[in-house]
């Protein structure tokens, strides 16, 4: 839920002026709204409040929410049950979307960054793999990438140097071929690569770390990894794979606009890519995507 606010508040950030001419701006803030609403609610002083319901029992229990019977169990973080991977990410929810609403709610934005810097410090200062109800919701990939997604956030958010510092001096980065709710990185990777450009030399590493996703998923690349379906869309598991093919394409679509606007271009081997071709790669997922 964190990951699905973090990434809406970034479309919102980033194509505000295309949500706004399709009339669907309001909208994007509503549903943000509604999910910063929810974590502020479920936010304490060194606690969080971070799932509800038995998903065993949930899972066998198809019928309208309002006629479910099923246990309404809460489990929380705290000092003694630490949870960083869902701390962070609910800390990069809040400061992404602080700077959604910073312009209509200055008000609320502030609350939500607040709340987002103290979420930041509580994932760090008391760190543990959350595993909730593992074999549900587990975190694969562990909190590191979580813990530089929540700084790069709170830094794009706030400009204040800790972050940054963070960022260079704490952070723990890898390649991947994969953008989702448990594997933040390239998403890290692509945010970082603007500051990058901008002169930010000591993040090199992060760029070619975004060109390092970028080559391992695009099928005319040597270093390809990702396999395609026969139409062309990237297949990465059986269960809920639009989730992968809907992140992968906001990366490309935003990676896509940097790299035109720094006109720049992404080098895998000896071949070379430019933002036409990603943003061409992020609009064939989109069209290839099942509609339901």
């Amino acid at each position: 839920m964190a990951f699905t606010v973090t990434t809406l508040a970034w479309a919102a950030i980033s194509f505000s002026s295309e949500l706004r001419a399709t009339g669907e701006l309001e909208n994007v803030h509503s549903a943000i709204r509604w999910g910063t609403d929810y974590f502020l609610k479920a936010t304490r002083k060194n606690k969080l409040y971070v799932q509800v319901g038995d998903p065993v029992k949930d899972h066998e229990c198809w019928v309208r929410p309002e006629k479910m019977k099923t246990p309404r169990t809460v489990l929380k973080i705290d000092q003694n049950t630490p949870g960083t991977e869902i701390a962070a990410e609910t800390a990069a929810a809040m400061a992404a979307s602080a700077i959604v609403f910073r312009k209509t709610d200055r008000v609320y934005s502030r609350r939500l960054l607040n709340k987002a810097k103290l979420l930041f410090q509580f994932a760090k200062t008391y760190k543990g793999t959350y595993d909730g109800e593992c074999p549900f919701y587990c975190s694969y990939s562990g909190y590191n990438d979580e813990l530089l997604w929540a700084a790069t956030w709170l830094h794009m958010a706030t400009h204040r140097p800790q972050y940054m510092q963070y960022i260079k001096e704490e952070g723990i980065s890898a390649n991947v071929a994969e953008f989702s709710w448990d594997l933040k990185y390239a998403g890290v990777q692509v945010l970082l690569s603007k500051f990058f450009f901008q002169g930010n030399q000591a993040l090199q590493k992060y760029k070619n770390q975004a060109d390092s996703f970028i080559c391992s998923v695009l099928p005319e690349s040597p270093y390809h990894q990702v396999f395609l379906t026969p139409g062309g869309m990237i297949h990465l598991r059986d269960g809920a794979n639009t989730q992968y093919v809907t992140g992968t394409a906001l990366l490309f679509t935003a990676y896509g606009d940097l790299l035109r606007k720094f006109n720049q271009k992404v080098f895998c081997g000896d071949k070379q890519f430019d933002s036409t071709q990603l943003r061409n790669f992020a609009r064939q997922q989109v069209l290839k995507m099942p509609m339901i």
